[in-house]
């Protein structure tokens, strides 16, 4: 992974309004950046905005306000025709639903091809069906699955064919929104696997939104913690798992089961409670430690530091 960002989000807001009054801030003030080869991984409860941040990223929705900047160029800026066209090539995305997100009406090589059709990336049939061949067997599937339509296949399989239709337009970014939330436990970590090969084969990076805080740490390098809308902790993997300081990051880690009777039987459950926190001052993102960020105000900083320093 090299320290070049291909991501820089600043100040990213996405506001919906319920009401003639009212508004909810799904995103409110997003800050960070995701380096080229890197897997960043966004994690929060359900509605805390993490798979509005995906869509907002690729222009699903136009930004309230802030800037997203891919390569250096700000994704919702002006763009005529041929310049979104680059952009969607650039950028792609992996959905949650593997049995809502594929055509019912079109056959697999269909489905995986029409993003070579609409970037002319093929010249002719042969070229096309031999594309669709190898990105089948690129994500383990057989060639034969070509003539088939979505319904004949598993969720697994499914999923497989989406990463397929990602992968057919050589992106360099794919967000994966909740790949894996909607398969079984024991095909989760194939897909996971897969996906992690094919970073390392074709040098992709990634954009992985869960609400599994276990499954994102094996994948990713880095970690965002996301709460109403709102980033709450930023670290690597490793570092946020051991030296969690944000009361919702502790709250989350502490509700992952592990495979241990003795410690299920004594584990001890962190509530989060908002209101506990400092409320003389709105909090800011800070950086308590080296590449470790946490939304907290002076005091709580000063608290933070101190934790860090003690491990």
């Amino acid at each position: 992974m090299s320290q070049e960002s291909l991501l820089e989000i600043s100040n990213l807001k996405q506001h919906f309004k319920t009401g003639r009054h009212s508004v909810i801030k799904a995103v409110d003030g997003l800050n960070f950046n995701i380096y080229k080869g890197e897997t960043f991984g966004l994690v929060g409860e359900s509605g805390c905005g993490k798979s509005t941040t995906g869509r907002t990223i690729i222009r699903l929705y136009d930004a309230t306000e802030g800037e997203v900047y891919f390569n250096g160029e700000n994704v919702h800026g002006k763009k005529d025709k041929s310049e979104l066209k680059k952009f969607n090539r650039e950028m792609q995305m992996i959905f949650q639903d593997p049995y809502a997100s594929l055509n019912p009406r079109m056959k697999v090589e269909d489905i995986i091809a029409e993003g070579m059709d609409i970037h002319g990336l093929v010249e002719n049939d042969k070229q096309r069906k031999e594309k669709v061949h190898d990105l089948l067997e690129t994500v383990g599937l057989d060639q034969e699955h070509a003539n088939r339509y979505p319904h004949e296949f598993s969720g697994g399989q499914r999923q497989r064919i989406g990463i397929a239709r990602a992968l057919a337009v050589d992106p360099s970014f794919i967000i994966a929104d909740e790949p894996i939330s909607a398969l079984d436990v024991s095909i989760q970590a194939q897909v996971v696997n897969l996906m992690k090969q094919l970073q390392r084969d074709k040098e992709l990076t990634y954009l992985f939104i869960a609400h599994d805080l276990s499954m994102v740490k094996y994948i990713s390098d880095r970690i965002g913690v996301m709460y109403f809308g709102k980033m709450v902790e930023l670290a690597d993997a490793d570092e946020l798992y051991k030296n969690a300081l944000h009361p919702y990051t502790k709250s989350l880690l502490s509700a992952i089961p592990l495979p241990d009777p003795d410690y299920e039987r004594s584990r001890v459950r962190f509530n989060y409670d908002p209101s506990d926190h400092d409320t003389s001052e709105e909090p800011e993102f800070r950086e308590v430690g080296p590449d470790h960020w946490v939304l907290c105000t002076t005091n709580e900083f000063e608290h933070y530091k101190k934790q860090l320093a003690t491990v």
